[in-house]
C-alpha cells in the first residue's frame, strides 16, 4: 500500500527550539510499516532537512502524488501560528496543508483516511469523525467512542533488551526529572512536582514560558532531543505529568516509556485513569505529599533488589505500548478502512 503521511515534526533529532513530542516513535513507527511492504511518502515539509540540515532516507512530497491512504497527525489551528496567511512572520502551514490534503485525497479522491488524534484536539461531535472514509485513532485506553486505539509505540528492540539490573546500577545524582512543555500541564505541576521540588535535587526541560509563581524550581529550558533522553538517565524518578484532557481518558504520552527505558522510575498521578495500568500500585500517588514520600523512599532502596524488581515490573508494564502490537493495529485499520471506502458510492 502506497501511504502518505502527513506529520509536522521531525524523523531524526530535529532542533532545540521547537516542540515535538513524537521524536521517539515516530520513525520507528515509519520503519515499521516500511518492514510490512507499505511505501510511505511524507506530505507536509521535510523540517529535518531544512530545520536540521539531516539528509534522511525517505521520501517528501509537496504536491499531491498518487497513494491508497492518508494517514494524519492531526493538526489544530492555533492562533498566530498556523491561521495567518502563508509567508506571513512565524506562519507555519502545516494546517493549511492539512487541509489542502484532506480536500484532495479524502474529500475528492474519497481515500481511505486515518485521523490520528495524538493531542485530543479533534471534538468528539466533528464532522471528520463520522465521514464515510475516516477512521480516527486515539492514543488513549479509553478512546472516544466510535475512535480505535493507537499508543505511542515503543520500539520492540529496546523493550527487549531493557536490563532493570544495570538500569538500577547507574549513578542518578538527581531525584525528580520533568521532561516537556507546559502546555495545560499547570495543575498538575502545582499539585505533585512544584511542591516536592522544594526538597529534591530535580531538573525541569522543556519549553515553559511562564515561570514566574515557581521561583525554587529548576527550569533548564529546551534541550535538543538526545540531551533530553540523557536527563532520564540521570535521575531516580520524574512525574507522569498530563494536561486534563488525556488524563481522563488515560491517555499516556512517550515520555513513560523514555524515562522507563532510561531506569527512570514513574510515578503516576492518581487521578490518571488507568493509572494502575501504567506503573505499579506503589508508584500511584494521590498528593505531593505522597509523592515526596516515594521519592525517600525509592533514594533509600536505589540500586536494591527491590528497586531492580519494580523497574522490572513498570517495564512489563509497557506492553501495551510495544510498537509491533501497534503497528499491527494500525495495518489492520488501514485494510479495513480500504474494504469500507471500496463500497463508498461514487
Amino acid at each position: 500500500m502506497r501511504i502518505g503521511y502527513s506529520f509536522w515534526g521531525f524523523l531524526g533529532p530535529g532542533i532545540v527550539d521547537t516542540p515535538d513530542g513524537g521524536r521517539s516513535h515516530r520513525r520507528p513507527l515509519v520503519d515499521a510499516l516500511r518492514g510490512r511492504g507499505h511505501q510511505l511518502l511524507f506530505l507536509q515539509a521535510d523540517r529535518d532537512q531544512a530545520e536540521a540540515g539531516d539528509r534522511l532516507d525517505y521520501t517528501f512530497d509537496p504536491g499531491f502524488p498518487e497513494i491508497d491512504a492518508l494517514l494524519l497527525e492531526w493538526r489544530w489551528a492555533i492562533p498566530g501560528r498556523n491561521t495567518t496567511p502563508c509567508g506571513s512572520p512565524g506562519h507555519t502551514c502545516d494546517l493549511h496543508r492539512q487541509t489542502a490534503l484532506l480536500e484532495h485525497y479524502t474529500v475528492r479522491r474519497r481515500l481511505p483516511t486515518v485521523i490520528w488524534d495524538k493531542d485530543r484536539r479533534l471534538p468528539a461531535g466533528d464532522a471528520w469523525r463520522r465521514h464515510p472514509n475516516v477512521a480516527v485513532c486515539e492514543a488513549a485506553l479509553t478512546p472516544t467512542p466510535g475512535a480505535a486505539r493507537l499508543l505511542f509505540p515503543a520500539d520492540d528492540a529496546r523493550l527487549d533488551h531493557a536490563d532493570p539490573l544495570s538500569l538500577a546500577a547507574r549513578p542518578r545524582p538527581l531525584t525528580l526529572v520533568y521532561v516537556g512543555n507546559q502546555y495545560d500541564r499547570d495543575d498538575a505541576f502545582d499539585r505533585y512536582f512544584a511542591p516536592v521540588a522544594v526538597r529534591h535535587r530535580h531538573a525541569v526541560a522543556g519549553k515553559w514560558t511562564t515561570t514566574v509563581r515557581w521561583p525554587h524550581v529548576s527550569f533548564l529550558g529546551r534541550l535538543g532531543f538526545p540531551r533530553a533522553m540523557e536527563l532520564y538517565g540521570a535521575a531516580l524518578a520524574t512525574l507522569l505529568l498530563l494536561p486534563q484532557r488525556y488524563a481522563e481518558a488515560g491517555q499516556m504520552t512517550q515520555r513513560i516509556f523514555e524515562a522507563v527505558l532510561a531506569g527512570c522510575v514513574p510515578l503516576c498521578p492518581a487521578e490518571v485513569r488507568h493509572a494502575e495500568r501504567f506503573v505499579p500500585s506503589s508508584l500511584v500517588v494521590g498528593s505531593a505529599a505522597e509523592a515526596d514520600q516515594k521519592l525517600r523512599w525509592l533514594a533509600a532502596l536505589a540500586g536494591t533488589e527491590t528497586h531492580i524488581q519494580l523497574l522490572a515490573e513498570c517495564l512489563r508494564r509497557l506492553e501495551p505500548f510495544r510498537l509491533s502490537t501497534n503497528v499491527e493495529a494500525l495495518d489492520a485499520l488501514l485494510h479495513l478502512i480500504t474494504l469500507d471506502s471500496a463500497g463508498i458510492p461514487e
